[in-house]
């Protein structure tokens, strides 16, 4: 049976039956629901990408709005790639190999590995050859895989943009080898445009357009001696993203030195809500450096909006984003683009307070609140 005549109905039952097993913590009745619908006649591909990775988005959704923890999120998740795995032995998907060989990875330092494993089951479905390296694949060790391999063409994902630095570099070096790159995930933008920023062959929001994209064919690139990242970025010849990124130590402490000053109620943070804001801290400076590096202003404006609504959602004021803001302002005023993409923000949340009616006293509940990112 394919997508197209499932009705829709029945792929909503079954999300809404997963999602009962994954938030219950069930791994024997989520498969269940997966291999009762296979029996039942519907394809693989429509159980992996209509019914576990709406679940699984749906997992973050609540993640975000705090009515899923962080230990519930990683139950669910952990839960969805194992129930992926017992999928890919179930006797109704066996694929034989008659297509090309895929090599899907991961870049390095992204743990977010379902959409590449989405992705590399659906290739396997349709006749692919895959190699799937997982999560956090060093450049040098794909490198090495495809010297010792080869590949048609990788397909790199990454869901967190301040991992873009790290993706240009193994887009740089799998061309250099002669492999052209398929880049994937919300890391790359919406409509994709990091990704060709950053030189990629190809780009593809979800994993049937990429399967699409491989069946038309990408080139092999004719590899350029001597490519730097400064050849495709220009802009980052003036420094600012180098600077900021080696300031990041000081510039957390510089910010939590001042931030009783400038935001009273932190005043009466514990230790551990303390240890929490130098991470969230750390992470804003991540994102500043990786706005610098792709010279986007909405990079690091949607980081900071959407993390003023983590913190509504956990009873912490997105006013107190204000002085984090203004004190690496007062660090970092020498710094054009820097003081641009501050400024910027800064804009934002202004505008975003002045609509949610900030109480800067508000019951604070940062124990919740584990860093910026639910895979942390």
């Amino acid at each position: 049976m394919s997508t197209d005549t499932l009705a829709a109905p029945d792929v909503r039952g079954l999300q809404d039956q997963l999602w009962t097993a994954v938030t219950s913590r069930d791994e024997h009745a989520a498969a269940a629901v997966l291999f009762t619908a296979l029996d039942a006649g519907i394809d693989a591909e429509t159980a992996l990408l209509d019914v576990i990775a709406p679940v699984q988005a749906r997992v973050g959704t609540e993640w975000a709005a705090n009515r899923l923890s962080v230990a519930q999120e990683h139950a669910a998740s952990a839960i969805a790639e194992r129930v992926i795995a017992a999928l890919a032995h179930h006797p109704a998907v066996r694929t034989t190999p008659r297509l090309g060989r895929v090599t899907v990875a991961c870049v390095d330092q992204e743990w977010h590995v379902l959409p590449a494993r989405l992705l590399a089951e659906v290739l396997t479905l349709r006749g692919w050859q895959v190699d799937f390296l997982g999560a956090q694949v060093p450049t040098p060790h794909l490198i090495g895989h495809l010297h010792n391999n080869g590949a048609d063409v990788v397909a790199l994902s990454s869901s967190i943009p301040t991992r873009l630095p790290t993706a240009h570099a193994a887009v740089t070096a799998c061309q250099a080898v002669g492999v052209p790159v398929l880049a994937g995930g919300a890391a790359f933008g919406p409509d994709g445009r990091y990704a060709l920023r950053l030189g990629a062959d190809a780009w593809a929001p979800d994993a049937r357009s990429a399967a699409r994209r491989l069946a038309d064919g990408i080139p092999v690139p004719v590899p350029a001696v001597g490519r730097q990242q400064i050849d495709d970025l220009p802009h980052l010849s003036d420094q600012e993203y180098t600077l900021v990124v080696r300031s990041r130590p000081q510039l957390v402490r510089e910010v939590m030195a001042q931030m009783e000053t400038r935001f009273p109620p932190a005043a009466a943070y514990t230790e551990q809500q303390r240890e929490h804001t130098a991470q969230d801290i750390a992470h804003i400076v991540e994102y500043l450096g990786v706005a610098l590096y792709m010279d986007d202003d909405e990079l690091f404006t949607g980081f900071l909006t959407w993390t003023a609504g983590i913190l509504e959602a956990r009873r912490v004021p997105a006013a107190s984003l204000l002085p984090v803001l203004d004190v690496l302002g007062t660090e970092l005023k020498d710094f054009p683009r820097t003081t641009r993409l501050l400024g910027e923000a800064r804009s934002a949340l202004d505008l975003l307070a002045a609509a949610v009616g900030n109480n800067p006293g508000a019951s604070d509940d940062r124990s919740a609140l584990p860093a910026l990112h639910p895979g942390s």
